[in-house]
């Protein structure tokens, strides 16, 4: 892959801000700091944060066996996202490929960034439909959204599917993980030393419960990693949010432990909404959530807000008609669930 050829030109030839921790990271507690312009009176967040997160990358090296140099974290998953639109999209000229339903932040993004949307629907198995994605594809085609499993759709991408598109898209592929620790599938992060041209997305928010600290992670090759370095801000993951991260690291265990709680707790609610008549039909679920189409989603979602029960009304999305989506509860947000929907049918 020629990466320079799908870089924006001012992005190669653009100079990188270097704060003071990127000049001096050496850190001993003899020094005297008086390079950073920071308040001297130690509170424990007095200084600057390590711009490069270097603790919370090692760890995260360690749990996923790959380089620390292949890892870039950003301030939720969206503003990875952003960086990467920023590096390779040249507004109001190049093109991105996206397959509703899925998360609607690409949409916001290439908007917000200029950039055209090019949309092929997924087929009615909720499978990327590779012949008419690359029919698609020109030379301003830059970036390519799979977002396995699916929001909203809870649905895992045949790897196939998966493997041809990475093998036959002229621009970067990017896959969301972000659901990727309720699948039973292995994350694409196992073969991403094979695809120069893939990236792949994670999060704290779902698996490890750490949706209110913000972090979002972006795994690449060293090369697509040093270009989103240079283009990120600064200082743009806190202290207080790498603490909270490395605290969650070192419990790994439990993450997983609450994983397959949530995971069990999808089959159980599963097998009790397949009882109430009210229900067409349950998707296949990878995710924390179930998508479910219902008999009337504009008036069931209305009926569930009444007994204070907010779930999504996807029924406006494509291929989604009388759909809504229900995120796994607890086993007693559950059961009211359950309780209520057997008092409507």
């Amino acid at each position: 892959m020629n990466l320079e050829r799908l870089l924006r030109k001012n992005i190669i030839s653009l100079s990188a801000y270097s704060s003071a921790r990127d000049e001096f990271k050496e850190v001993n507690e003899a020094f005297v700091f008086i390079d950073a312009n920071e308040n001297p009176n130690n509170n424990g967040y007095n200084r600057y944060p390590d711009p490069q997160q270097t603790a919370v990358k090692q760890k995260l090296a360690e749990l996923r066996d790959l380089e620390i140099n292949q890892i870039l974290l950003g301030n939720g998953s969206d503003e990875v996202l952003d960086l990467i639109f920023r590096a390779f999209c040249e507004p109001n000229n190049d093109n991105i490929i996206t397959l509703p339903p899925t998360y609607g932040m690409y949409s916001v993004l290439a908007n917000l960034n200029a950039v055209e949307i090019r949309e092929v629907l997924l087929s009615t198995e909720f499978q990327p439909k590779v012949n008419s994605i690359l029919e698609q594809q020109d030379q301003r085609s830059k970036l390519l959204f799979l977002c396995t499993p699916n929001n909203p759709t809870a649905n895992s991408f045949d790897n196939d599917l998966i493997e041809s598109l990475l093998r036959s898209f002229n621009g970067i592929v990017v896959i969301d993980e972000a659901y990727i620790d309720f699948s039973i599938n292995e994350s694409w992060l196992s073969r991403l030393n094979e695809f120069p041209n893939l990236i792949v997305t994670q999060t704290f928010s779902k698996a490890f419960g750490l949706a209110g600290i913000r972090l979002g992670i972006c795994y690449a090759s060293k090369e697509i990693i040093a270009v989103l370095n240079k283009i990120k801000p600064p200082y743009n993951i806190n202290q207080l949010t790498q603490n909270v991260a490395l605290e969650k690291l070192e419990r790994i265990t439990n993450v997983k432990e609450e994983v397959n709680s949530i995971i069990n707790e999808r089959q159980t609610l599963i097998s009790q909404l397949e009882t109430i008549p009210l229900f067409v039909k349950i998707y296949p679920s990878d995710a924390n959530f179930l998508l479910v189409q219902v008999d009337d989603a504009n008036l069931r979602y209305r009926q569930l807000i009444s007994k204070g029960i907010v779930v999504r009304n996807r029924t406006n999305q494509p291929l989604c008609h009388n759909c809504l989506r229900l995120t796994i509860g607890t086993p007693e947000e559950n059961q009211k669930l359950i309780t209520f929907l057997n008092q409507l049918s």
